[in-house]
């Protein structure tokens, strides 16, 4: 089926996602710099949680760019995608108002994690139902990204679980990181050095 109403709909409800984030901020009790000061961790929960949506967007956007058909299954994995992904205004808030709170870290981590899972599944549909074997080493490469960004926020979550509660939340910065910087550069040379095969 064609991918256009499913990139629509993706596009729409990540936009609603980030747009909820920013209304779920607090406002300071004083307004002035000592009350701005005192919501510094709403402030990082919120500038944490756009990125990484930002940055798995960004993502999305790129794999999908040249895709022409999806599958039913495809459809379902986004879906599922979407599903966690809705679930970020809500830890996110949660954990913005209880940083130091182990379970609160775990539960933001947790719901990332899942979101990437679902991206990982999403990603795999492409790669069954694509010919082009260019446009199957990206998704293929992505995937494989992906997987290391899952395992950073494994051991953060189990650091937050155990002895550094922040770890959950920084956990998903440094995937974040990781995905976005280097995943683009080693990306375009693994495929640059596979085409020439």
């Amino acid at each position: 089926m064609n991918k256009e109403r499913t990139t629509a709909f993706t596009d729409a409800i990540l936009a609603i996602i980030m747009t909820i984030l920013v209304l779920e901020l607090q406002e300071p009790k004083t307004l002035n710099w000592t009350g701005i000061w005192a919501l510094r961790e709403s402030y990082f929960s919120y500038a944490i949680s756009f990125f990484w949506l930002g940055t798995m967007w960004i993502g999305i956007h790129n794999e999908w760019q040249h895709i022409e058909k999806i599958s039913g299954v495809t459809l379902w994995a986004n879906l599922v995608m979407l599903f966690w992904a809705s679930l970020f205004p809500y830890t996110t808030k949660i954990v913005s108002a209880n940083f130091d709170n182990k379970t609160a870290q775990v539960m933001y981590g947790v719901i990332a994690t899942l979101t990437t899972i679902s991206n990982i599944w999403m990603s795999h549909t492409l790669t069954k139902i694509e010919t082009n074997e260019k446009l199957k080493l990206k998704s293929i490469f992505r995937q494989r990204w992906l997987t290391i960004d899952v395992g950073i926020k494994i051991i953060g979550i189990i650091l937050a679980a155990t002895i550094y509660p922040p770890a959950g939340m920084i956990s998903v910065f440094v995937a974040a990181l990781v995905i976005a910087v280097p995943a683009h550069v080693f990306e375009a040379i693994g495929l640059k050095h596979k085409l020439n095969k």
